[in-house]
Order: structure tokens, then sequence, then C-alpha cells
């Protein structure tokens, strides 16, 4: 056991698990890059790597994410540490940030509200890729705001505060030029919450109400009064949620309302304009 090499370790994995979650794991277990594994097949393992790579697979195969196995996410250009008390950050949700970034200017200030912020990827992403704005993060799980705290550290973020609160309860009356969301939009009972990466989530951030439009039908009637006068509203929806959630927007008066479709085509994010007359 003592003389499994990098290959010979990975070709196991291979067999039981991804190619690409094998790579992963065995990088977290050795803390090397890709690189090193392919440049390195030969070098052993210790029994204690070995042994260590041999139960993350293990744990892979039982279903276990492989973000939650290593405690980290790559999301846009960054890494986030992530733990089961979050959603794991997904590439759709790449999609919202980049229309925020669009929204923002890059020397201008501006303030920006991040609702039920998770691990923080969309409202640190924005904030370290636009420092002259600033950043409200907030989410109702205290463990939430410790996992989006410890991301602000380590990615050394120095214009994002975090507040625990459920919405906008906890705010003051500070109006933001920007509102954006990633809320949980999946109906309750719905078969995909038993399956994949989804059974091991938090489904308090996943679930929202029969429809699962509990949570987006709340932000989007409630963001008026929290917008300036032409901010925008952003959220991240379920894939056949688009005209449901631009119904609202139309029903609260919002301007320049449009969707965007993901990679596959389909439509995963839509917003609003607040109308001037609001």
């Amino acid at each position: 056991m003592s003389h499994v090499t990098i290959s010979q370790a990975l070709a196991a994995a291979y067999s039981e698990i991804n190619g690409i979650d094998a790579i992963l794991l065995l990088r977290h277990v050795l803390s090397v890059n890709h690189a090193f594994l392919l440049t390195h097949p030969d070098q052993a393992l210790t029994v204690q790597q070995f042994e260590k790579f041999s139960s993350l697979v293990q744990q892979r195969i039982e279903g276990l994410p492989v973000a939650y196995l290593i405690g980290e996410r790559a999301f846009f250009d960054l890494t986030f540490k992530v733990t089961d008390a979050v959603l794991i950050p997904r590439p759709e949700t790449e999609l919202l940030v980049e229309w925020a970034l669009e929204l923002i200017p890059s020397q201008k200030s501006c303030k920006v509200l991040d609702l039920g912020t998770g691990s923080g990827v969309i409202g640190i992403t924005i904030a370290k890729h636009r420092p002259q704005a600033q950043v409200i993060a907030v989410d109702l799980s205290p463990a939430a705001i410790d996992v989006c705290q410890s991301n602000v550290e380590i990615l050394e973020v120095a214009n994002l505060n975090t507040i625990r609160g459920n919405w906008f309860d906890e705010l003051s009356g500070e109006k933001y030029d920007l509102i954006v969301s990633n809320p949980p939009y999946v109906a309750e009972g719905d078969p995909h919450l038993q399956q994949g990466d989804l059974r091991f989530e938090p489904e308090m951030a996943l679930s929202a109400g029969e429809h699962g439009m509990a949570c987006i039908t709340h932000i989007i009637n409630a963001a008026p009064g929290y917008l300036r006068e032409e901010g925008w509203l952003l959220l991240e929806h379920g894939y056949d949620q688009a005209e449901a959630c631009r119904q609202l927007l139309r029903d609260m008066d919002f301007s320049n309302i449009c969707s965007y479709p993901d990679l596959a085509g389909i439509m995963r994010v839509s917003g609003g304009q607040l109308s001037s007359s609001i």
C-alpha cells in the first residue's frame, strides 16, 4: 500500500468515480496542482495519504459532493470555502454575477445588496471586481454567515459587510443601486431534492413553497422599498420560472425586464429596473 503511485491511485479511482473528481480529491490530499500530478506519475503516496484518498473516493461513491469533501469550490476567478451549511456554487450563478458587473460602473461608488448570500460567492465576487462598491450580504443562517465571513477574510475583501437576517427584515432604511439574489426556488417535495448533490445541501437554501416561488415573490414585491430610483433587481431562478418572474416584475412596475439563458439555453436569471415613477 505504501508503494502506490499517483498514476496507480488515479487509475484505481477512475474505475469508481468521475475522473475529474478523482483528480480534485488527490490534489486535495497531496496539496498539489494538476500539473504536479501529470509530471510526477511515479511518485509514491504515503500510507496516510493513500488511506485518506481512499476514504474520500468511498465518500464520493456514496454521493457526497466533491466540494464538501475538499472544502472549496472555484467560482468565477476565485476559490471559495464551502461547507455543508451552504449551497455549492454553480456555473449558472456566474451569469448573475456577469450581469451585475455589467450594470455597475467600474469606477463609480454604489451600494449592492446580496440576499441569501450563503458562502458569499455573488457578493464577494462583485466586491472584488468593483472595489468602489459597498456590498451588504444577508443570510438567515448563522452557519452560512460564518462561511461567508471566512471567505471575506480569506479573499481579503474590504468592501463587504454581512448581516444575519431574513431577507430585508434586519436592514435599515438604506436604499441600494442593485439587489442580487440566488434565493431558494425548488418546489417543496420536488424529487430532485433527493437526487445527486442536492441530497446533501441545506434544504432551507433550496426549497421555497409549493411551486418554489415563495422567496422570489417576496423579494420582488419588497424590493422597490429598498432600491434607489432606477436601481436594478437581478434574480436566479428555476428552469421553468422565467416568465413567472418577469410577470411579478411587471406587476411591480419594473422596466427593462429581461431574462438571460445559461450555456444550455435555459433562462436562469431575470431582472428589471425600478421605474423612476415608483
